[in-house]
């Protein structure tokens, strides 16, 4: 086929390949065909096997029902036999103890009765699939006949026994009623609760009579009389009658409820025919003797009668976590003072609720107002007593040692709201307490203006405004009236006791939602009365900051009138910045003895007074105009010296030494280094132009050409060249971001304190000039 020799043998070669491969591919083909023969087989024959025990298993299932088939029968024959045996039995105990309970219900024996009875209703149950028979359902109706001709009877022995007219009674229980007693167990529940409601009837008809609201002792002056005579009843009632009902009948607490709904009845009536006569004295008396007597029920019932009545067991609450008042079931007494260690003292857990509790004394709900009425009068006599206390005794002394003293009206005031809070709950936890909480929300905000802010001391000016009169009778460089150290005692003082009064009233919040109805308490809130505490205090610390402010006035005036472009030398700190830090050493530590007990308010103190010393500082600084180089490095040095001053104001004169809250320490190092950076500017040379405006803006970060104008006034120069200044200013400005017109004022950050109040000074200025 190939003519070419090599190309031959490389053909037989893989030829020869060929052929092997194929011959054992074939080979391999042909051996797996006989394997699946094989399985195919295999399988057919496993088919077979399981077919073959298939039919050996249904073969034995077929055996096993013909050999069990006559057994089932002779089952069921057995099982049909047993049950007519047992119902011929049941028919027949039946028909005798129908027999024998009419013969008993004639002859009054209601001791068997009882027995028989049950005996009879459990096996006529058994009947019950069976009274399409005639004869059953004749035997069921005289059953209900014989239960109905009992429940007649036994009412009308009970009826002879205890008439209904009358209050004449046996000398003991009969035994004859006794068993019938028992007897109504079995009958129809209305039969046991006529009996009950007779026997209860006419064993108060007595109480009607003795204390009908013509009588004189029905008023509330003799409620004692009430519960003295039930008391006697009762024990009357177990010595004669204890034995005749039954235990569960709990006939002694039935008859103590219902004298309950009685007098509450009774009561409301009297009092709405009277109520004109109703003074708080006799109320809380007549409330009193309630409450005590409901207690005492509590103490001897279990209130499991109390199921079906008008009064129900409420569920024990969680245990309370709330520090405003200690336990009112301890051994403290309502006049406890509420002191501030008080408050993280752990209390003991809430007694449960009395099941009886409002049982009687919910009549008095509606009278109650002369109670809230008398509260009012009460607390508008105390907050008047304060107010001439503290006229008559002066503002407290200053008491270091403990932090500042607090006024001890607050802690008489918290001590009345306690005690009418505690006395209000127990007599109503519902409507009178939102009352009682408005009069507690007016006298809380009378106290904090009368009490507190009245007697805060007056400034003759307040940084929140302008008047006329102080800017026409500014004083510059003169010294101005400052608090003495009594006053500055008092508003720590004031301080202090808003701040207790701020957090005894949210405790006092809480403590009244405790006491009120769920579906009331959302009614209750305090957060206006917080609010005008948050006022005081804020009102306290402002006059603080104010003080000192004023006093650092002068010392900053000094500094703007002197002339800085005539300093030859740098020497130590000038007066101004002795008199200042002068200032500070007499203010800062009074205060802050004073406020040793509320630290957080001390801080805000000296916050607020950096926010208003700092930029009032910086505009002093533009008011000393032209300042020579060596005038600048003299104003460096007192700007450094007043920066350490005031980074070391809140220990300043202290023995102890803390370190400054870091937000205080933020706002000092921003305003001075500010300060700084405005006399750096001013030291550093103006020509190149160009390199001093650059400077200026690396420096500063300011973008305002005011600022820039105050800067140049700062170094003296003249209008000509402060002209090309500003041109070049204007130029250097970075860009501003889209969407924002470019204005001269425009400013690289937000608005800061001290440009506020450069607008305030302005202000100030014009009003000048225009008077």
């Amino acid at each position: 086929l190939c003519p070419l020799g090599n190309t031959l043998d490389t053909f037989s070669i893989d030829g020869t390949s060929f052929i092997i491969t194929l011959f054992l591919v074939s080979m391999n083909l042909f051996l797996l065909s006989q394997a699946l023969e094989e399985a195919q087989k295999a399988i057919q024959q496993l088919f077979g096997k399981i077919k073959d025990i298939k039919d050996k298993a249904e073969k034995s299932e077929q055996m096993v029902k013909e050999i069990t088939r006559d057994i089932k029968q002779l089952d069921h024959a057995k099982r049909h036999l047993t049950t007519s045996i047992t119902t011929l039995n049941h028919l027949h105990m039946l028909a005798g103890g129908v027999d024998s309970l009419e013969a008993m219900t004639r002859r009054r024996q209601y001791g068997e009765v009882a027995n028989l009875l049950q005996g009879v209703v459990n096996v006529l149950e058994h009947f019950n699939k069976y009274m399409g028979i005639p004869q059953i359902r004749q035997l069921s109706e005289r059953v209900k006949a014989a239960q109905n001709e009992l429940g007649q009877q036994i009412l009308a022995d009970f009826e002879e026994a205890f008439p209904s007219q009358g209050t004449k009674r046996p000398g003991g229980p009969s035994n004859v009623l006794r068993d019938a007693c028992l007897v109504a167990n079995v009958l129809d529940p209305r039969i046991k609760q006529e009996i009950i409601k007779k026997f209860i009837k006419q064993h108060l008809s007595e109480y009607l009579v003795l204390f009908h609201e013509n009588q004189d002792v029905a008023w509330l002056d003799k409620i004692d009389r009430r519960y003295a005579w039930i008391k006697r009843q009762l024990m009357d009632y177990e010595e004669k009658y204890g034995r005749m009902f039954p235990q569960e009948w709990c006939m002694t607490e039935r008859i103590a409820v219902e004298f309950c709904h009685v007098t509450r009845t009774e009561l409301a009536k009297i009092m709405r025919t009277r109520a004109k006569e109703i003074e708080v004295k006799l109320l809380l008396f007549a409330i009193q003797r309630t409450t005590n007597f409901e207690g005492l029920m509590a103490k001897r019932f279990s209130g499991c009668t109390l199921a079906d009545g008008t009064v129900k067991k409420t569920e024990l609450p969680p245990p309370s976590t709330n520090p405003f008042l200690e336990d009112e079931t301890g051994t403290e007494t309502d006049e406890t003072v509420i002191e501030k260690g008080d408050i993280d003292r752990p209390k003991k857990p809430k007694a449960p609720d009395n099941p009886f509790h409002g049982i009687v004394s919910k009549c008095f709900e509606p009278h109650l107002y002369v109670y809230i009425e008398s509260q009012d009068k009460n607390l508008g006599e105390l907050i008047d007593r304060f107010v001439a206390d503290f006229k008559a005794q002066g503002p407290p002394k200053p008491n270091v040692d403990e932090g500042g003293a607090v006024l001890p009206s607050c802690a008489d005031l918290f001590v009345y709201y306690k005690k009418c809070m505690v006395q209000c709950s127990q007599l109503s936890t519902g409507e009178p307490m939102i009352a009682l909480t408005t009069i507690f929300q007016k006298y809380l905000r009378e106290y904090a203006w009368k009490i507190l802010s009245g007697n805060l001391p007056k400034t003759t000016s307040s940084s929140s405004g302008l008047t006329i009169t102080s800017l026409l009778k500014e004083k510059e460089g003169s010294e101005v009236a400052k608090f003495t150290v009594e006053e500055l005692c008092l508003i720590c003082s004031i301080l202090s006791t808003a701040e207790y009064c701020l957090a005894t009233t949210q405790q006092l919040e809480e403590k009244l939602k405790e006491k009120v109805d769920a579906s009331l308490m959302e009614r209750i809130n305090l957060t206006g009365e917080m609010d005008t505490f948050s006022i005081v205090i804020s009102n306290s610390i402002q006059l603080l900051v104010q003080d000192l402010d004023a006093a650092c006035d002068p010392a900053l005036t000094a500094m703007s009138k002197m002339q800085w472009q005539n300093v030859e030398h740098v020497g130590d700190q000038s007066p101004y910045v002795t008199s200042v830090i002068l200032h500070i050493k007499q203010n800062v530590p009074i205060i802050r003895d004073n406020l040793a007990s509320t630290r957080k308010y001390f801080t805000q103190f000296c916050i607020k007074f950096a926010n208003s010393f700092i930029p009032k500082f910086i505009n002093h600084l533009f008011k000393c105009k032209p300042i020579s180089m060596v005038g600048a490095e003299q104003l460096l040095l007192d700007t450094h010296s007043l920066k350490m001053v005031l980074l070391d104001l809140p220990s300043i004169g202290s023995q102890v030494v803390r370190k400054a809250p870091a937000s205080y320490t933020k706002i000092v190092v921003k305003g001075m280094t500010r300060a700084e950076m405005i006399l750096k500017v001013v030291m550093a040379p103006h020509e190149p132009p160009i390199v001093f405006v650059d400077n200026y803006i690396k420096l500063l970060a300011d973008c305002s050409t005011d600022t820039f104008q105050k800067i140049l006034d700062m170094k003296g120069l003249k209008r000509s060249e402060q002209s090309s200044m500003l041109e070049l200013f204007r130029q250097r400005l970075p860009a501003p971001p889209s969407g924002v017109e470019n204005t001269s004022s425009m400013s690289l950050t937000a608005p800061t304190p001290e440009q506020e109040s450069s607008r305030i000074r302005k202000l100030e200025k014009l009003i000048k000039k225009r008077l």
